[in-house]
C-alpha cells in the first residue's frame, strides 16, 4: 500500500527540518521529487496533498514536501526569503533523499512561485542527485520581476499581500501535533527572533547584491539539470521564460498558458489543463531516462496564443489557440515597427492612472485579470494603428523613445492594447520604468530637467493574435497605480514622437504543427477559484473610489477564508482588509493601510496572529508602521511594533 510518513531530516548545523514523504506501493527503488515551501505543510497548505498523492500514485515517485527552515514544523529561524542557508538545506535534503533505501538516487524538484524560485536556485548549486526541475510561475531575476520592484519602481498593492502576511505567518508555532514536546519553546524562539522581511525589502531599492543572490540571471551556466518552465500570460512571473530558454545550455522546455498565479487546472482565466501528467512526463524523461516518455518529443515551446476577448476581472476563459515552436528563438521570428509620428506630446505627471490594468500579477480574486482599458486610456497619451491583416506576436514588445522630464524622478508606464471595433480596449502587455533606472537598476541617476534621454522600455512578454478591423494602441502614462507605487512629485514629461518606435515580436506565418494535446483538468473550475482551499470563501471586495473634493483616488480590497482540515481536527481562517490612496494633484502623497489576521485551531491550542501595516509617502520618504499581536487561546501572548522612516532613493 502507498504510505505517508512524517520525518525530521537533520542538516549540517544541527537544525532538524520537517518533511512529509509520500511513498509509492512496492519495493522500489523510486526516483524522488521535492517541493520546499515556507507555507506550512501541516495546516495552512495541507490541502496541497492531493497533487503529492497523484504524483506518487500516478507517477510512482516518492514525493517530499519540506517546510523550509524556521517555518511550519521545521526548526530554526526564518531570516528572510531565499537565503543561501535555505539553498544549502535543500541541497542536503536532496542528498538525504538520494541515499535512502527506497530511492533510485535520482531526484527532481518542483514548485509554484516560492518553490519555483528555489527550484532554480538549488539547481544553480548543482547537487549531484538533482536531474530535472519543474519551475512554475517563478523568475530568474529577484529585483526586476518579483513582488517587490518592477522597472525600478516600488510595487504598490502587492504590499498588502505576501510581504505583509508573511509577518504573522512566520510568527506561528510549529504544528503541535507534528513537532510534539517542545513546540512552545520553538515558538518562543521564533517570536524572540522575529524579523519582518518586508522592512528589509523596502531598504534595498536598487538592484544590489541582496537581490542578485538567488537570481539565476547572474549565471545561467550554473544549471546542469533539465529545466521545464511553466508560465502564465496573466501571471506576473513569465518574463523569465524566454530569457531562460535562450541562456541555459541544458535540455529545456516552456509551457506557457493564459493562466494567472493559480493552478492551470482552474486558473482565472482558462483554458485549463491537468499539469500533473506533464510533470510526470518530464521526470520520466530525465529521472528515469525513459525515451518513450511524451516529453521526449515535445517541441521547445508550447504556447497559448491569445485572441481578442472581452476583458473581465473574473474572466473564465480566454479566446485563442495552442501553438508549438520547435526552437527558441524561432527562425521565423520577425519584427513589426510602428512609428509614433511627428512632433512632441507633453503630459502632466499623474500618480493615479492604472487601476483598470489590475495588479501586475493576477491570481485568485480580488487579484483578477485586467479590465477594459478605456478609463485609463482617457488619462494617457494614446497612439493607434489599424490592423489590416492578421498577425501573431510572441515575446517582448519594445518601446524606444526620446523623453524629457521637468523633474529629476519620473516614471513611464507603457501599455500595449488591442482595440476592438466597438472601442473595447484589451490589455496585451504592460511595462513600467522608473526613468532614473534608464541605464541600470544598480546605479540609477536623476534626470536633468529639460534634457533629452533615449529610453528603451521592454514590456512584459506576451502572446497575441491581432485581427483585421482592430487597432493596436500604445498608451503612455506616468503611473501604473495601484500596481506600482506612485511617482514622488508633480511635473511634466514630453515624448518626442519622431524619435519613438514601438516594436512587436512577430511570429511570421500561422501554426506550423498540430496543436499540442493536454489532459483535461480533473478539478472542475466551477468548484472554486482557489485550487487548494476548500472554503467557504468570505465575500471578496475590490473597489475604487474617487473623492472629488479631497482630490484622491482610493482602492479597497477585502478577502479571506475559513476552512476545516483533517475533518474538524484543524480549523484555519484568515482575513485581509486593505486600502490605498493617492492624490490626484500630488502623486508623491500616497498611502496604504492593511490589516491581516490568521487563526489556527489545533486540539492542543488556538493561535491567532493579527498584524497591521501602514505606509505613507511624500516626495522624499516612506513612513512605515508595522505591528503584530499574537494570541493563544484568546489571551495576548506577545506583541511588537516597528516604525521606520525610509528615504525614497530616486523612487
Amino acid at each position: 500500500m502507498p504510505k505517508e510518513e512524517l520525518v525530521f531530516i537533520p542538516v549540517s548545523d544541527g537544525i532538524r527540518l520537517s518533511a512529509k514523504l509520500y511513498i509509492p506501493d512496492g519495493d522500489g527503488p523510486f526516483p524522488a521529487v521535492i517541493e520546499a515551501l515556507p507555507y506550512r505543510k501541516d495546516d495552512v497548505t495541507l490541502a496541497y496533498e492531493g497533487d503529492y498523492r497523484r504524483l506518487r500514485d500516478e507517477g510512482d515517485y516518492i514525493v517530499c514536501r519540506l517546510d523550509v527552515r524556521g517555518t511550519g514544523s521545521s526548526e530554526g529561524i526564518p531570516e528572510d526569503e531565499y537565503t543561501p542557508r535555505e539553498q544549502e538545506d535543500i541541497c542536503e535534503v536532496i542528498e538525504w533523499l538520494s541515499t535512502q533505501e527506497w530511492s533510485s538516487g535520482s531526484v527532481g524538484m518542483f514548485g509554484t512561485s516560492y518553490s519555483g524560485f528555489n527550484s532554480l536556485q538549488v539547481a544553480m548549486h548543482r547537487p549531484p542527485a538533482l536531474k530535472a526541475i519543474v519551475s512554475i510561475m517563478a523568475t530568474d531575476s529577484r529585483y526586476t520581476d518579483d513582488v517587490h520592484y518592477g522597472g525600478g519602481a516600488q510595487r504598490g498593492i502587492d504590499l498588502v499581500d505576501y510581504p505583509h502576511y508573511m509577518v504573522p505567518l512566520n510568527a506561528l508555532p510549529p504544528a503541535p501535533h507534528v513537532y510534539g514536546e517542545g513546540w512552545r519553546e520553538r515558538w518562543d524562539e521564533r517570536l524572540d527572533n522575529l524579523k519582518p522581511w518586508v522592512l528589509e525589502w523596502l531598504e534595498h531599492q536598487n538592484e544590489d547584491d541582496y537581490w542578485l543572490q538567488g537570481s539565476l540571471k547572474t549565471d545561467y551556466s550554473s544549471i546542469e539539470c533539465a529545466v521545464m518552465i511553466v508560465s502564465g500570460w496573466a501571471d506576473g512571473y513569465h518574463n523569465m521564460a524566454f530569457r531562460t530558454l535562450e541562456n541555459v545550455d541544458v535540455p529545456s522546455h516552456l509551457l506557457a498558458g493564459p493562466w494567472s498565479h493559480m493552478a492551470p487546472e482552474n486558473s482565472i482565466p482558462g483554458p485549463h489543463l491537468d499539469l500533473v501528467p506533464e510533470m510526470i512526463a518530464w521526470w520520466d524523461r530525465w529521472l528515469r531516462k525513459d525515451e518513450s516518455s511524451p516529453a521526449a518529443s515535445w517541441p521547445k515551446v508550447r504556447a497559448f496564443m491569445r485572441r481578442a476577448t472581452t476583458p473581465e476581472p473574473d474572466l473564465k476563459e480566454h479566446e485563442g489557440e495552442w501553438w508549438s515552436e520547435p526552437e527558441w528563438p524561432p527562425e521565423r521570428a520577425g519584427e513589426r515597427r510602428f512609428e509614433l509620428g511627428t512632433g512632441s506630446d507633453e503630459y502632466a505627471i499623474r500618480g493615479d492612472v492604472g487601476f483598470y490594468g489590475s495588479i501586475w500579477c493576477a491570481g485568485t480574486l480580488p487579484w483578477g485579470p485586467p479590465m477594459d482599458q478605456r478609463p485609463d486610456d482617457a488619462f494617457s497619451l494614446t497612439y493607434d494603428w489599424d490592423v489590416d491583416e492578421e498577425f501573431a506576436v510572441l515575446g517582448h514588445p519594445q518601446l524606444a523613445t526620446t523623453i524629457r522630464s521637468s523633474v529629476p524622478v519620473a516614471y513611464l508606464s507603457a501599455k500595449l492594447c488591442d482595440v476592438f471595433p466597438d472601442g473595447t480596449s484589451a490589455l496585451v502587455a504592460r511595462g513600467i520604468l522608473n526613468l532614473t533606472h534608464r541605464d541600470t537598476h544598480a546605479d540609477p541617476k536623476p534626470l536633468e530637467p529639460g534634457e533629452a534621454y533615449t529610453v528603451n522600455l521592454e514590456l512584459d512578454a506576451t502572446s497575441w493574435i491581432f485581427e483585421p478591423g482592430h487597432k493596436i494602441r500604445l498608451s503612455l502614462a506616468t503611473s501604473d497605480w495601484p500596481s506600482s507605487w506612485s511617482p514622488p512629485q508633480p511635473g511634466t514629461i514630453t515624448i518626442e514622437r519622431d524619435e519613438s518606435t514601438l516594436s512587436l515580436p512577430e511570429l511570421r506565418g500561422g501554426p506550423i504543427a498540430e496543436p499540442p494535446q493536454f489532459h483535461p483538468p480533473k478539478l472542475s473550475p466551477e468548484k472554486g477559484f482557489e485550487p487548494h482551499s476548500p472554503g467557504p470563501h468570505k465575500p471578496v471586495v475590490w473597489r475604487t473610489q474617487h473623492d472629488v473634493l479631497a482630490r484622491e483616488r482610493r482602492v479597497g480590497v477585502e478577502f479571506g477564508d475559513a476552512a476545516p482540515h483533517e475533518g474538524d481536527r484543524i480549523r484555519i481562517s484568515d482575513e485581509t482588509k486593505a486600502s490605498l490612496r493617492v492624490s490626484t494633484r500630488d502623486p508623491g502623497s500616497a498611502g496604504l493601510d492593511a490589516s491581516y489576521w490568521i487563526a489556527i485551531e489545533w486540539p492542543e491550542a488556538t493561535v491567532r496572529n493579527v498584524s497591521r501595516l501602514t505606509m505613507e509617502s511624500d516626495a522624499e520618504t516612506y513612513k512605515v508602521h508595522l505591528e503584530l499581536h499574537v494570541f493563544e487561546n484568546g489571551e495576548e501572548k506577545w506583541t511588537r511594533a516597528w516604525d521606520k522612516v525610509i528615504p525614497r532613493r530616486l523612487q
